[in-house]
């Protein structure tokens, strides 16, 4: 009885969590477009230049137009498009407050 009493509770705690968000970041990887950012599981940050049914392109440098396919499984994060802009437009703000104080 202990026995299963403690596998309920391991699943609450531990299994059901980590599905619900291993769900979450399946929906989110369907929905990526272009213009997207995007980490992945190695820890490359760039923008998402082309998706494909399985992998999508994402540019990391702007400077040398540097491109790499990845599998969409090897996506760890995402910031959408409108997200990145807002992102980007408060840490501007902040720095520019930082520069006055």
């Amino acid at each position: 009885m202990m026995m299963i009493l403690m596998f309920i509770i391991m699943y609450f705690l531990l299994i059901r969590p980590q599905r619900v968000k291993q769900r979450e970041l399946e929906a989110r990887i369907a929905k990526i477009k272009t213009g997207d950012k995007i980490i992945s599981t190695a820890g490359i940050h760039g923008m998402v230049t082309n998706v494909k049914e399985r992998t999508l392109t994402v540019k990391v440098d702007n400077k040398n137009n540097i491109k790499l396919e990845f599998e969409k499984s090897a996506v760890a994060s995402i910031t959408p498009k409108n997200e990145a802009k807002d992102d980007a437009s408060d840490e501007e703000e902040g720095a520019e407050e930082e520069q006055s104080a």
